[in-house]
């Protein structure tokens, strides 16, 4: 299982990177119904971090900046950005979502999450 993922993360990460990226565009434009997970209050900021998460993860294993931290940085500014539009856009093209400041909040932590946990995947995936 370890070998699979180390090839899909070194020689397929810019598709899925991408695909996450137009996976939550998307699904952040279109409609929705709440009814999985409707029930949990805040539900939508946990689903915002935990996607934000994988987001920063697959953007950072596209990059693979182990001791660059200016490009950690750069990956986490480009993110933060996406969300704040993605935000802007909710509120401008769609009557049936709006844009929210605590979205963007849920969007960074799960961005600092990545962030703190990406050398540590990165060790576990691709030790020999």
């Amino acid at each position: 299982m370890q070998k699979l993922i180390r090839h899909l993360l070194s020689d397929k990460s810019l598709y899925m990177a991408l695909a996450c990226s137009v996976f939550i565009l998307i699904f952040s434009l279109v409609p929705i119904k709440n009814a999985v997970l409707g029930s949990i209050e805040n539900s939508d900021k946990i689903l915002h971090t935990f996607s934000y998460a994988i987001l920063s993860l697959s953007w950072l294993f596209y990059f693979n900046p182990q001791k660059k931290l200016r490009i950690k940085l750069l990956v986490a500014f480009s993110l933060f950005c996406y969300g704040i539009i993605i935000e802007v856009l909710q509120s401008t093209l769609t009557t049936y979502r709006t844009g929210s400041f605590n979205d963007v909040i849920a969007n960074t932590i799960g961005i600092f999450i990545a962030l703190i946990t990406f050398k540590t995947l990165y060790k576990i995936i691709f030790s020999k």
